[in-house]
C-alpha cells in the first residue's frame, strides 16, 4: 500500500478529531439528558401580603388559611353578577395594579392587558432579580419562558363594546409567554401550557427538558390564576365542584369540594453543573418529571388512578431514584370526596407499598390557600421545596378525621393537622409534587435539596424592581374603581 500523502493523512486526522467531537457532544447531551435541574430564583403573588419564600415559608409552618371573603373593591364592576354567587377564595388585593411605565407600556396598552400578564412581567422581574440576574444580563440571550394560564375569557368582560387592537394583543393566552420573551429579550422557546389545573407544572416540566436537551442556558417557568369576572366562577359552581363553606378540606372526612384561590408564581432554572459552575445560590433540585393522559377512563373529567400512578413512576424513572427514596407528597388534593381516595390509591401503588414500609407524609397547599387552578402546580412545587430545606412537614389545614374512603391499612402514610418533623433518617429525602389537569393531563416533579455550598454570589438586592409607580389599572371606560380594602387574614 503506497504511503499517504500529508493532505491524506491530514483529511484523516481531520476526520478523526471531528469523530472526537461528535462522540464527546453526544456524551455531553446525553448527560445533560438526564440531569439535575437547579431552582436559582423564585418570584411569587399570594393572598395574605405573601411576596416572598420567607412569608410562604412563615404562612405554611403556621397552617394559616389564607381563606377570606372576596374584598369588595375586587367585585367591581360586577357587584350585582357577584352577590348570586360562591364569594370565599384567597384573593391577591392589588391584582389590578401595575406599574406600566417600568416596563415602558403604555397606560392605554396597560389598561388593555390581561392583569394575569401584568402580573407575569412583575413575577418574572422579581425571579429574575431574586436569583441575582440583571434583566439587561439574559437580554438576547438564550432564555425559554414557558408558562402555565387559563381563565381566558375572564377579563375579556371588561371590555364590552370597546375592543380593539389593544385588547386583542392584550387577552389572548399565547401572548402571555410571548410578552414575557419581547420584554426580556429572551431568544429560547416561549410557549403558553393550558391543560387546566396541570398547567404550571406542565411548563416546569418543559423547561427542565428544554435546558436538559441544551436548547437553553436559562428557563423561567410557572403560572398564574386571577378570578377577574365572575363568568369562570358560575360555571365551575354550576359543576357541583366548589366546597359550600369556602374550605379546601383536603383528605378529611368533611371533604365536599374545593375553594378559588389566585396567585402567582414563577422560578429561574438552570442545569445544576452549570448552577454550580456560575456559583449561584441554589434554592432546591429538580431530579425528575414526568407528564402524561388519563385517556379512556370512566368519565371525560374523571380522575385515573392508573394514570396519576404511572406518572409518578415514570419522574421517579426519570429522577433515577426509587420509591423510598421519596419522604413527602405534595398532593394535587383537591378535597372531594372521591377524587382524594383515588389520589391516596395510587400514591400507594406507585409509593407506600414499594417503600419498605418506610414514612411518607402527604398534604396539600390547597388547605391553606384553596385552588389556584393553572398557578397551583408551580405552588406546590415550592411548598415542597421548602419542606426538603426545613426538614418540616406543614400541618395539613382543616384536617381532622380521615375520609372513610381513603385506606391507609398496611401503609405508613402520614397526613396530619400539626406540623412534624420530617426525619431522614426515617423516611427518604426527597419530595414529590402532583398536579392534575381536569381534561386528564398529569404531571409529576421529584424535588430535593440544593448540593452543600460554602458561598454563593446573589446580587438581587442591587437590581431595581417594579413597584414604586404601581397604580391601579383598569379601563378608562368603566369608571373609577373603588378604594382597596385589604382583606383580614
Amino acid at each position: 500500500m503506497d504511503n499517504p500523502t500529508p493532505s491524506e493523512a491530514g483529511g484523516a486526522a481531520l476526520r478523526r478529531a471531528t469523530d472526537t467531537i461528535r462522540q464527546l457532544r453526544a456524551q455531553l447531551a446525553q448527560q445533560q439528558a438526564g440531569g439535575p435541574v437547579a431552582i436559582v430564583g423564585a418570584g411569587l403573588r399570594l393572598a395574605g401580603g405573601i411576596t416572598d419564600l420567607d412569608g410562604y415559608w412563615a404562612a405554611l409552618a403556621a397552617g394559616r388559611s389564607l381563606i377570606t371573603e372576596m374584598p369588595r373593591h375586587r367585585r367591581w364592576p360586577f357587584e350585582d353578577e357577584w352577590e348570586f354567587l360562591p364569594a370565599r377564595g384567597s384573593f391577591v388585593d392589588d391584582a389590578l395594579d401595575f406599574d406600566p411605565g417600568f416596563f415602558g407600556i403604555s397606560p392605554r396598552a396597560a389598561q388593555a392587558m390581561d392583569p394575569q400578564h401584568r402580573m407575569l412581567l412583575e413575577v418574572t422581574w422579581e425571579a429574575l432579580a431574586h436569583a441575582g440576574i440583571r434583566p439587561e444580563a439574559v437580554l438576547g440571550e438564550s432564555v425559554s419562558a414557558f408558562v402555565g394560564i387559563t381563565g381566558r375569557h375572564d377579563y375579556a368582560d371588561w371590555a364590552r363594546e370597546r375592543m380593539d387592537a389593544h385588547w386583542a394583543l392584550g387577552l389572548g393566552h399565547q401572548f402571555a409567554a410571548g410578552r414575557l420573551a419581547y420584554h426580556f429579550g429572551f431568544t429560547g422557546a416561549a410557549v403558553t401550557f393550558d391543560s387546566a389545573c396541570s398547567s404550571s407544572l406542565v411548563a416546569v416540566h418543559h423547561a427542565v427538558g428544554a435546558l436538559r436537551r441544551g436548547e437553553s442556558e436559562i428557563a423561567v417557568a410557572g403560572g398564574v390564576n386571577l378570578m377577574l369576572a365572575p363568568g369562570s366562577t358560575e360555571v365551575i359552581n354550576q359543576t357541583g365542584a366548589l366546597a359550600p363553606d369556602g374550605l379546601c378540606k383536603t383528605f378529611d372526612a368533611r371533604a365536599n369540594g374545593y375553594v378559588r384561590g389566585e396567585g402567582c408564581a414563577m422560578i429561574v432554572l438552570k442545569r445544576l453543573a452549570d448552577a454550580e459552575r456560575d456559583n449561584d445560590r441554589i434554592l432546591g433540585v429538580i431530579h425528575g418529571t414526568a407528564v402524561n393522559q388519563d385517556g379512556r377512563s370512566s368519565g371525560f373529567t374523571a380522575p385515573n388512578a392508573d394514570a396519576q400512578r404511572r406518572v409518578i413512576e415514570a419522574a421517579l424513572a426519570d429522577a433515577g431514584c426509587k420509591p423510598e427514596q421519596i419522604g413527602l407528597l405534595e398532593a394535587h388534593g383537591t378535597g372531594t370526596s372521591l377524587g382524594d381516595p383515588i389520589e391516596v390509591s395510587a400514591i400507594v401503588a406507585a409509593l407506600s407499598s414499594r417503600n419498605g414500609g418506610k414514612p411518607l407524609h402527604v398534604g396539600s397547599v390547597k388547605t391553606n390557600l384553596g385552588h389556584l387552578e393553572a398557578a397551583s402546580g408551580v405552588v406546590g412545587l415550592l411548598k415542597a421545596m421548602l419542606c426538603v430545606r426545613e426538614r418540616t412537614v406543614p400541618p395539613v389545614a382543616h384536617f381532622h378525621t380521615l375520609n372513610p374512603r381513603i385506606d391507609l391499612e398496611g401503609t405508613d402514610i402520614r397526613i396530619s393537622g400539626h406540623a412534624a418533623p420530617w426525619s431522614i433518617d426515617e423516611s427518604g429525602p426527597l419530595a414529590g409534587v402532583s398536579s392534575f389537569g381536569v381534561i386528564g393531563t398529569n404531571a409529576h416533579a421529584v424535588v430535593g435539596p440544593a448540593p452543600e455550598r460554602r458561598t454563593a454570589t446573589v446580587a438581587g438586592a442591587e437590581i431595581p424592581r417594579p413597584g414604586w409607580h404601581r397604580v391601579t389599572c383598569v379601563p378608562g371606560h368603566l369608571g373609577t374603581p373603588p378604594p382597596v380594602t385589604p382583606s383580614p387574614v
